[in-house]
This record gives structure tokens, C-alpha cells and sequence, in this order.
């Protein structure tokens, strides 16, 4: 296959740092802008991989890091804003998205990846998070003269995650009772080097054009288990407590306004509908069980047992 240039917005974070290790496996040449070219100098050990220090909310900028590119992979996203009313929401993911295409456009790219989430919607969705995903996604889709492939993750699970990592956080220091607002709500968590492989398929995969995939793993797990599975991982004992609506309501709107918004009312919203998935992963792939990964990092999160898995892939 012939070398491609793609541009990889959001290539420092979690899923991203996986997907640019399996394009380097597959020979493509990537551009990753960064607005901390310090923190992310790690990556240059990839001889095909460009790191460069821009702003990706800045039109001038995001012309300029597409040049000379084929295609271009959106991961940028938020899960919480600073503010209350939606506005973060809709600059990181719906701004972006017209930023993009208009960017697109300018150096004539014809191929977009981009990632959105399960149960986004741009109308009915219960949460600003999970509306302005809708409207990115439907906007881009509506884009002319640009192929795009959208991906809809249920929760991603892997080395750096955000999900078991923080709750075993929690569950270290938590005393002997752990209170879970939103116990019943479903997930079928999903690996993030599945989910990479995904995007690695559509790349090579013209049928790929205009299509909405959602990715889920192989289970599906209450939140209260997914918990209580974290907890006999790392070895802790601890009764996870579900709360009922009325307190999961209250707690969102007393963590909503806590230093790093441990849990937000957006969360709240979002976490009214399951994410799981109804039809099967595409292109084939056979998803991977969380009881053969998660063990292998929750019981070995120290900085130095990540680097061989990074070092193995480069």
C-alpha cells in the first residue's frame, strides 16, 4: 500500500497515541499538532510520525497542518467543560467540526475519520455532551465533497483509560462503603486498540465512506459491576452502594461544581440511556474481553510498567 499523509487531531491523547503506533505498522506518514510539544516528545521515536505545536481551534493553523495530507482523523473531544451551559461542549466538538471541513475543503482532502460517541444525537440526546456529538457527527456527514466515517465508542477501556483507572483511584481511597450514583445504566466496554484497528480498516475501506459505526466489546456489564470487578482486580474490599435517582441527581449537582468535576450533571444526563451496542464490530474484527486486559494494567500502574507496551508497538 502506498504511504499516505494523514493528519491526526487529538493523536497525543489516549486512543489517539494507540492508533498512530498501529498507522506507523501499516506505513503511513502522520502530522500531530500539539499545543505541549515538551510533554509529548516521547512520540518522536516513530520515524514517521511529525509532531507539531499548534492550536487545532485556529483556522489558519489547521490549513496549514493539512497540507500536503490525503486524509485526516478527528479524536478530539471533551467529557466535561469548565462552564454549565453547554457552550464547552459545542466549541470542542461542533466548532471544531465546521473548522475542519472548511480546512478540508481549502487543501481539497476528501477523507475525514472522526470520532463521535454511542447515543449521540444531535435532537434527542439527554446531555450537551451527547448533542453536540450528534450535531458534529450529522454536520460533517452533510459536509460536501468530504467522505467521512464515524466511529461511536461504548466506553474505551486500555493502559492511561480514564474509567477503570479512576475508579480504582477511587476505590484505593475510598472507605469501606463506595457510594455509585447511576448503578443500573449498561456499557459494553470496548479496547482501545480495537477501536484503533477500526479506524486503521475504514482507512483502506472506500465502502467505509458515509457510514456510522458503533464499537462495543464482546460483554455488556451494569456500572455497579464494572465497579465492583475493578475492586476484586486491584484487591480491595469494598460494598459498592447504588444510588437511587434521586441521590445520583443530587450528587451530580454537588460534583458539578467540586475542583475537576469528578462527576458532572452533564455525566448524569448522559448516563440516562445504555451504552451498548445492537449489531455486531465491523469489518470482521472480533473485539477483546476486558477480563484479558484490564488485569494487566490495574495491577501494574506505575509510569515505568507502561513503557515496554509503548516501546513493543514503536
Amino acid at each position: 500500500m502506498r504511504a499516505q499523509r494523514i493528519c491526526i487531531l487529538g493523536g497525543t491523547g489516549f486512543v489517539g497515541r494507540h492508533l498512530i503506533y498501529r498507522l506507523a505498522e501499516h506505513g503511513y506518514q502522520m502530522r500531530v499538532p500539539t499545543r505541549r510539544y515538551e510533554r509529548h516528545r516521547d512520540l518522536l521515536v516513530l520515524p514517521t510520525l511529525d509532531l507539531v505545536q499548534a492550536d487545532i481551534h485556529d483556522p489558519k493553523a489547521l490549513i496549514q497542518l493539512f497540507a500536503g495530507c490525503e486524509a485526516v482523523v478527528n479524536l478530539a473531544g471533551i467529557l466535561n467543560e469548565k462552564g454549565h451551559n453547554g457552550r464547552g461542549f459545542y466549541h470542542a466538538h461542533v466548532e471544531l467540526a465546521h473548522k475542519i471541513a472548511a480546512a478540508c475543503h481549502k487543501q481539497n482532502i476528501k477523507r475525514l475519520l472522526h470520532m463521535s460517541a454511542l447515543n449521540a444525537d444531535a435532537r434527542n440526546g439527554p446531555s450537551f455532551y451527547l448533542r453536540s456529538k450528534g450535531q458534529a457527527e450529522d454536520f460533517l456527514h452533510n459536509t460536501r465533497d468530504l467522505h467521512v466515517t464515524s466511529f461511536r465508542p461504548s466506553v474505551i477501556f486500555g493502559p492511561e483509560d480514564s474509567f477503570f483507572n479512576r475508579f480504582a483511584k477511587l476505590l484505593k481511597i475510598a472507605p469501606r462503603l463506595f457510594p455509585l450514583a447511576c448503578p443500573r445504566v449498561r456499557f459494553a466496554p470496548v479496547y482501545v486498540d480495537d477501536v484503533a484497528r477500526a479506524f486503521v480498516h475504514a482507512l483502506q475501506d472506500r465502502h467505509s465512506f458515509g457510514q456510522h459505526y458503533d464499537l462495543c466489546g464482546p460483554h455488556v456489564y451494569t456500572l455497579k459491576q464494572l465497579v465492583e470487578y475493578t475492586a476484586s482486580v486491584i484487591g480491595v474490599r469494598r460494598r459498592v452502594i447504588g444510588l437511587s435517582d434521586f441521590l445520583s441527581r443530587w450528587q451530580a449537582h454537588i460534583f458539578e461544581y467540586l475542583p475537576g468535576k469528578p462527576f458532572s450533571w452533564d455525566n448524569y444526563q448522559s448516563l440516562r440511556v445504555d451504552s451498548v451496542c445492537r449489531g455486531s464490530f465491523p469489518f470482521g474484527l472480533q473485539p477483546t474481553a476486558l477480563e484479558a486486559i484490564v488485569p494487566g494494567y490495574l495491577t501494574h500502574r506505575t509510569a515505568h510498567s507502561r513503557y515496554p507496551a509503548y516501546r513493543s508497538h514503536a
